[in-house]
């Protein structure tokens, strides 16, 4: 009784030091948004196009604030800015209404060059897996293939974007378990309706009678991280063919979806371009304006 005692509080100390240094060791963005960084975001994220200039400057603080807080690390293959940033904006989308978010879960993000298989290998037999959460020895690091990483931005068509999927079950397991079920989320109430609406949905995928990605129907871990990919790709389309769950998903991320304009993609911003933001204006008159006069243009 005594070691387990013992055992007990080790564990309760370990916990409370990890979280004074993780609140403590946490840096906060101190610099401006880089113009050039904006522009990708423009040209890259359809996401980042539908807010409004408040959101803009709320997005583009916490996209500092990942990559200030964790390692993007490429195993044989180069990583870029535009991978940093497709990256940061994978984790922030789904928690953007929650501003005081943190990943305390995650220290390091690997990108690989391609598919891997379950020993994280990049060649030989069984390679397709797209992206995964560490556990064990490699619990707090993220793998995921930059073809994936890219293509979930770049396709318009379909409801995938491997990124959001491992963050959301990263979201998920942030409340200790990983089953589906983000409590941290989710308000009490809605639990059990979410478990039912689960359960029906998958027996549909089964059944064939859905449009869901199949792989949604393996249990309700992945099939909350694939609705969950749905909801930020497809949402009027998801609020159509799905609308109950479409309206559990507003709740758990806090998020309209469906008032968002997602058609803006594959955008070639210049100083000159019209800004993506609708507003007639050029560029550096409207959404880049904060930064060409700071950097000495008009």
């Amino acid at each position: 009784m005594i070691y387990i005692v013992i055992l007990f509080f080790v564990v309760a100390l370990f916990l409370i030091i990890r979280k004074l240094w993780t609140k403590n060791s946490w840096i906060i963005p101190d610099s401006p948004f880089l113009q050039e960084w904006r522009v990708i975001l423009v040209e890259k994220v359809a996401f980042y196009n539908t807010l409004s200039d408040e959101e803009k400057l709320r997005f583009e603080f916490k996209i500092q604030e990942f990559l200030l807080n964790h390692r993007i690390t490429g195993i044989s293959v180069s990583v870029n800015i535009t991978d940093k940033l497709l990256i940061a904006s994978s984790a922030v989308i789904p928690i953007f209404e929650f501003p005081e978010w943190r990943y305390t879960n995650l220290h390091e993000v690997l990108l690989y060059p391609d598919m891997f298989n379950e020993k994280f290998e990049t060649e030989g037999a069984g390679r397709s897996i797209l992206g995964i959460v560490g556990t064990g020895y490699m619990e707090g690091k993220m793998i995921l293939s930059k073809p994936a990483l890219h293509h979930g931005f770049a396709n318009e068509s379909d409801k995938k974007n491997t990124a959001i999927h491992e963050f959301v079950h990263l979201i998920d397991k942030l409340d200790g378990s990983i089953d589906g079920i983000p409590s941290l989320l989710m308000e009490r109430q809605y639990t059990i309706p979410w478990l039912e609406l689960i359960n029906t949905k998958i027996e549909d995928i089964y059944a064939k009678k859905s449009d869901i990605n199949p792989y949604g129907g393996t249990n309700r871990v992945e099939f909350f991280a694939v609705v969950s990919e749905y909801f930020f790709e497809k949402p009027k389309l998801l609020a159509k063919n799905h609308p109950e769950l479409y309206k559990l998903l507003e709740q758990i991320f806090n998020q309209s979806m469906i008032s968002r304009n997602l058609n803006k993609k594959k955008l070639s911003v210049g100083r000159n371009s019209p800004c993506p933001c609708g507003s007639g204006m050029k560029f550096k008159k409207c959404c880049g304006q904060i930064h060409y006069t700071s950097a000495g243009k008009s």
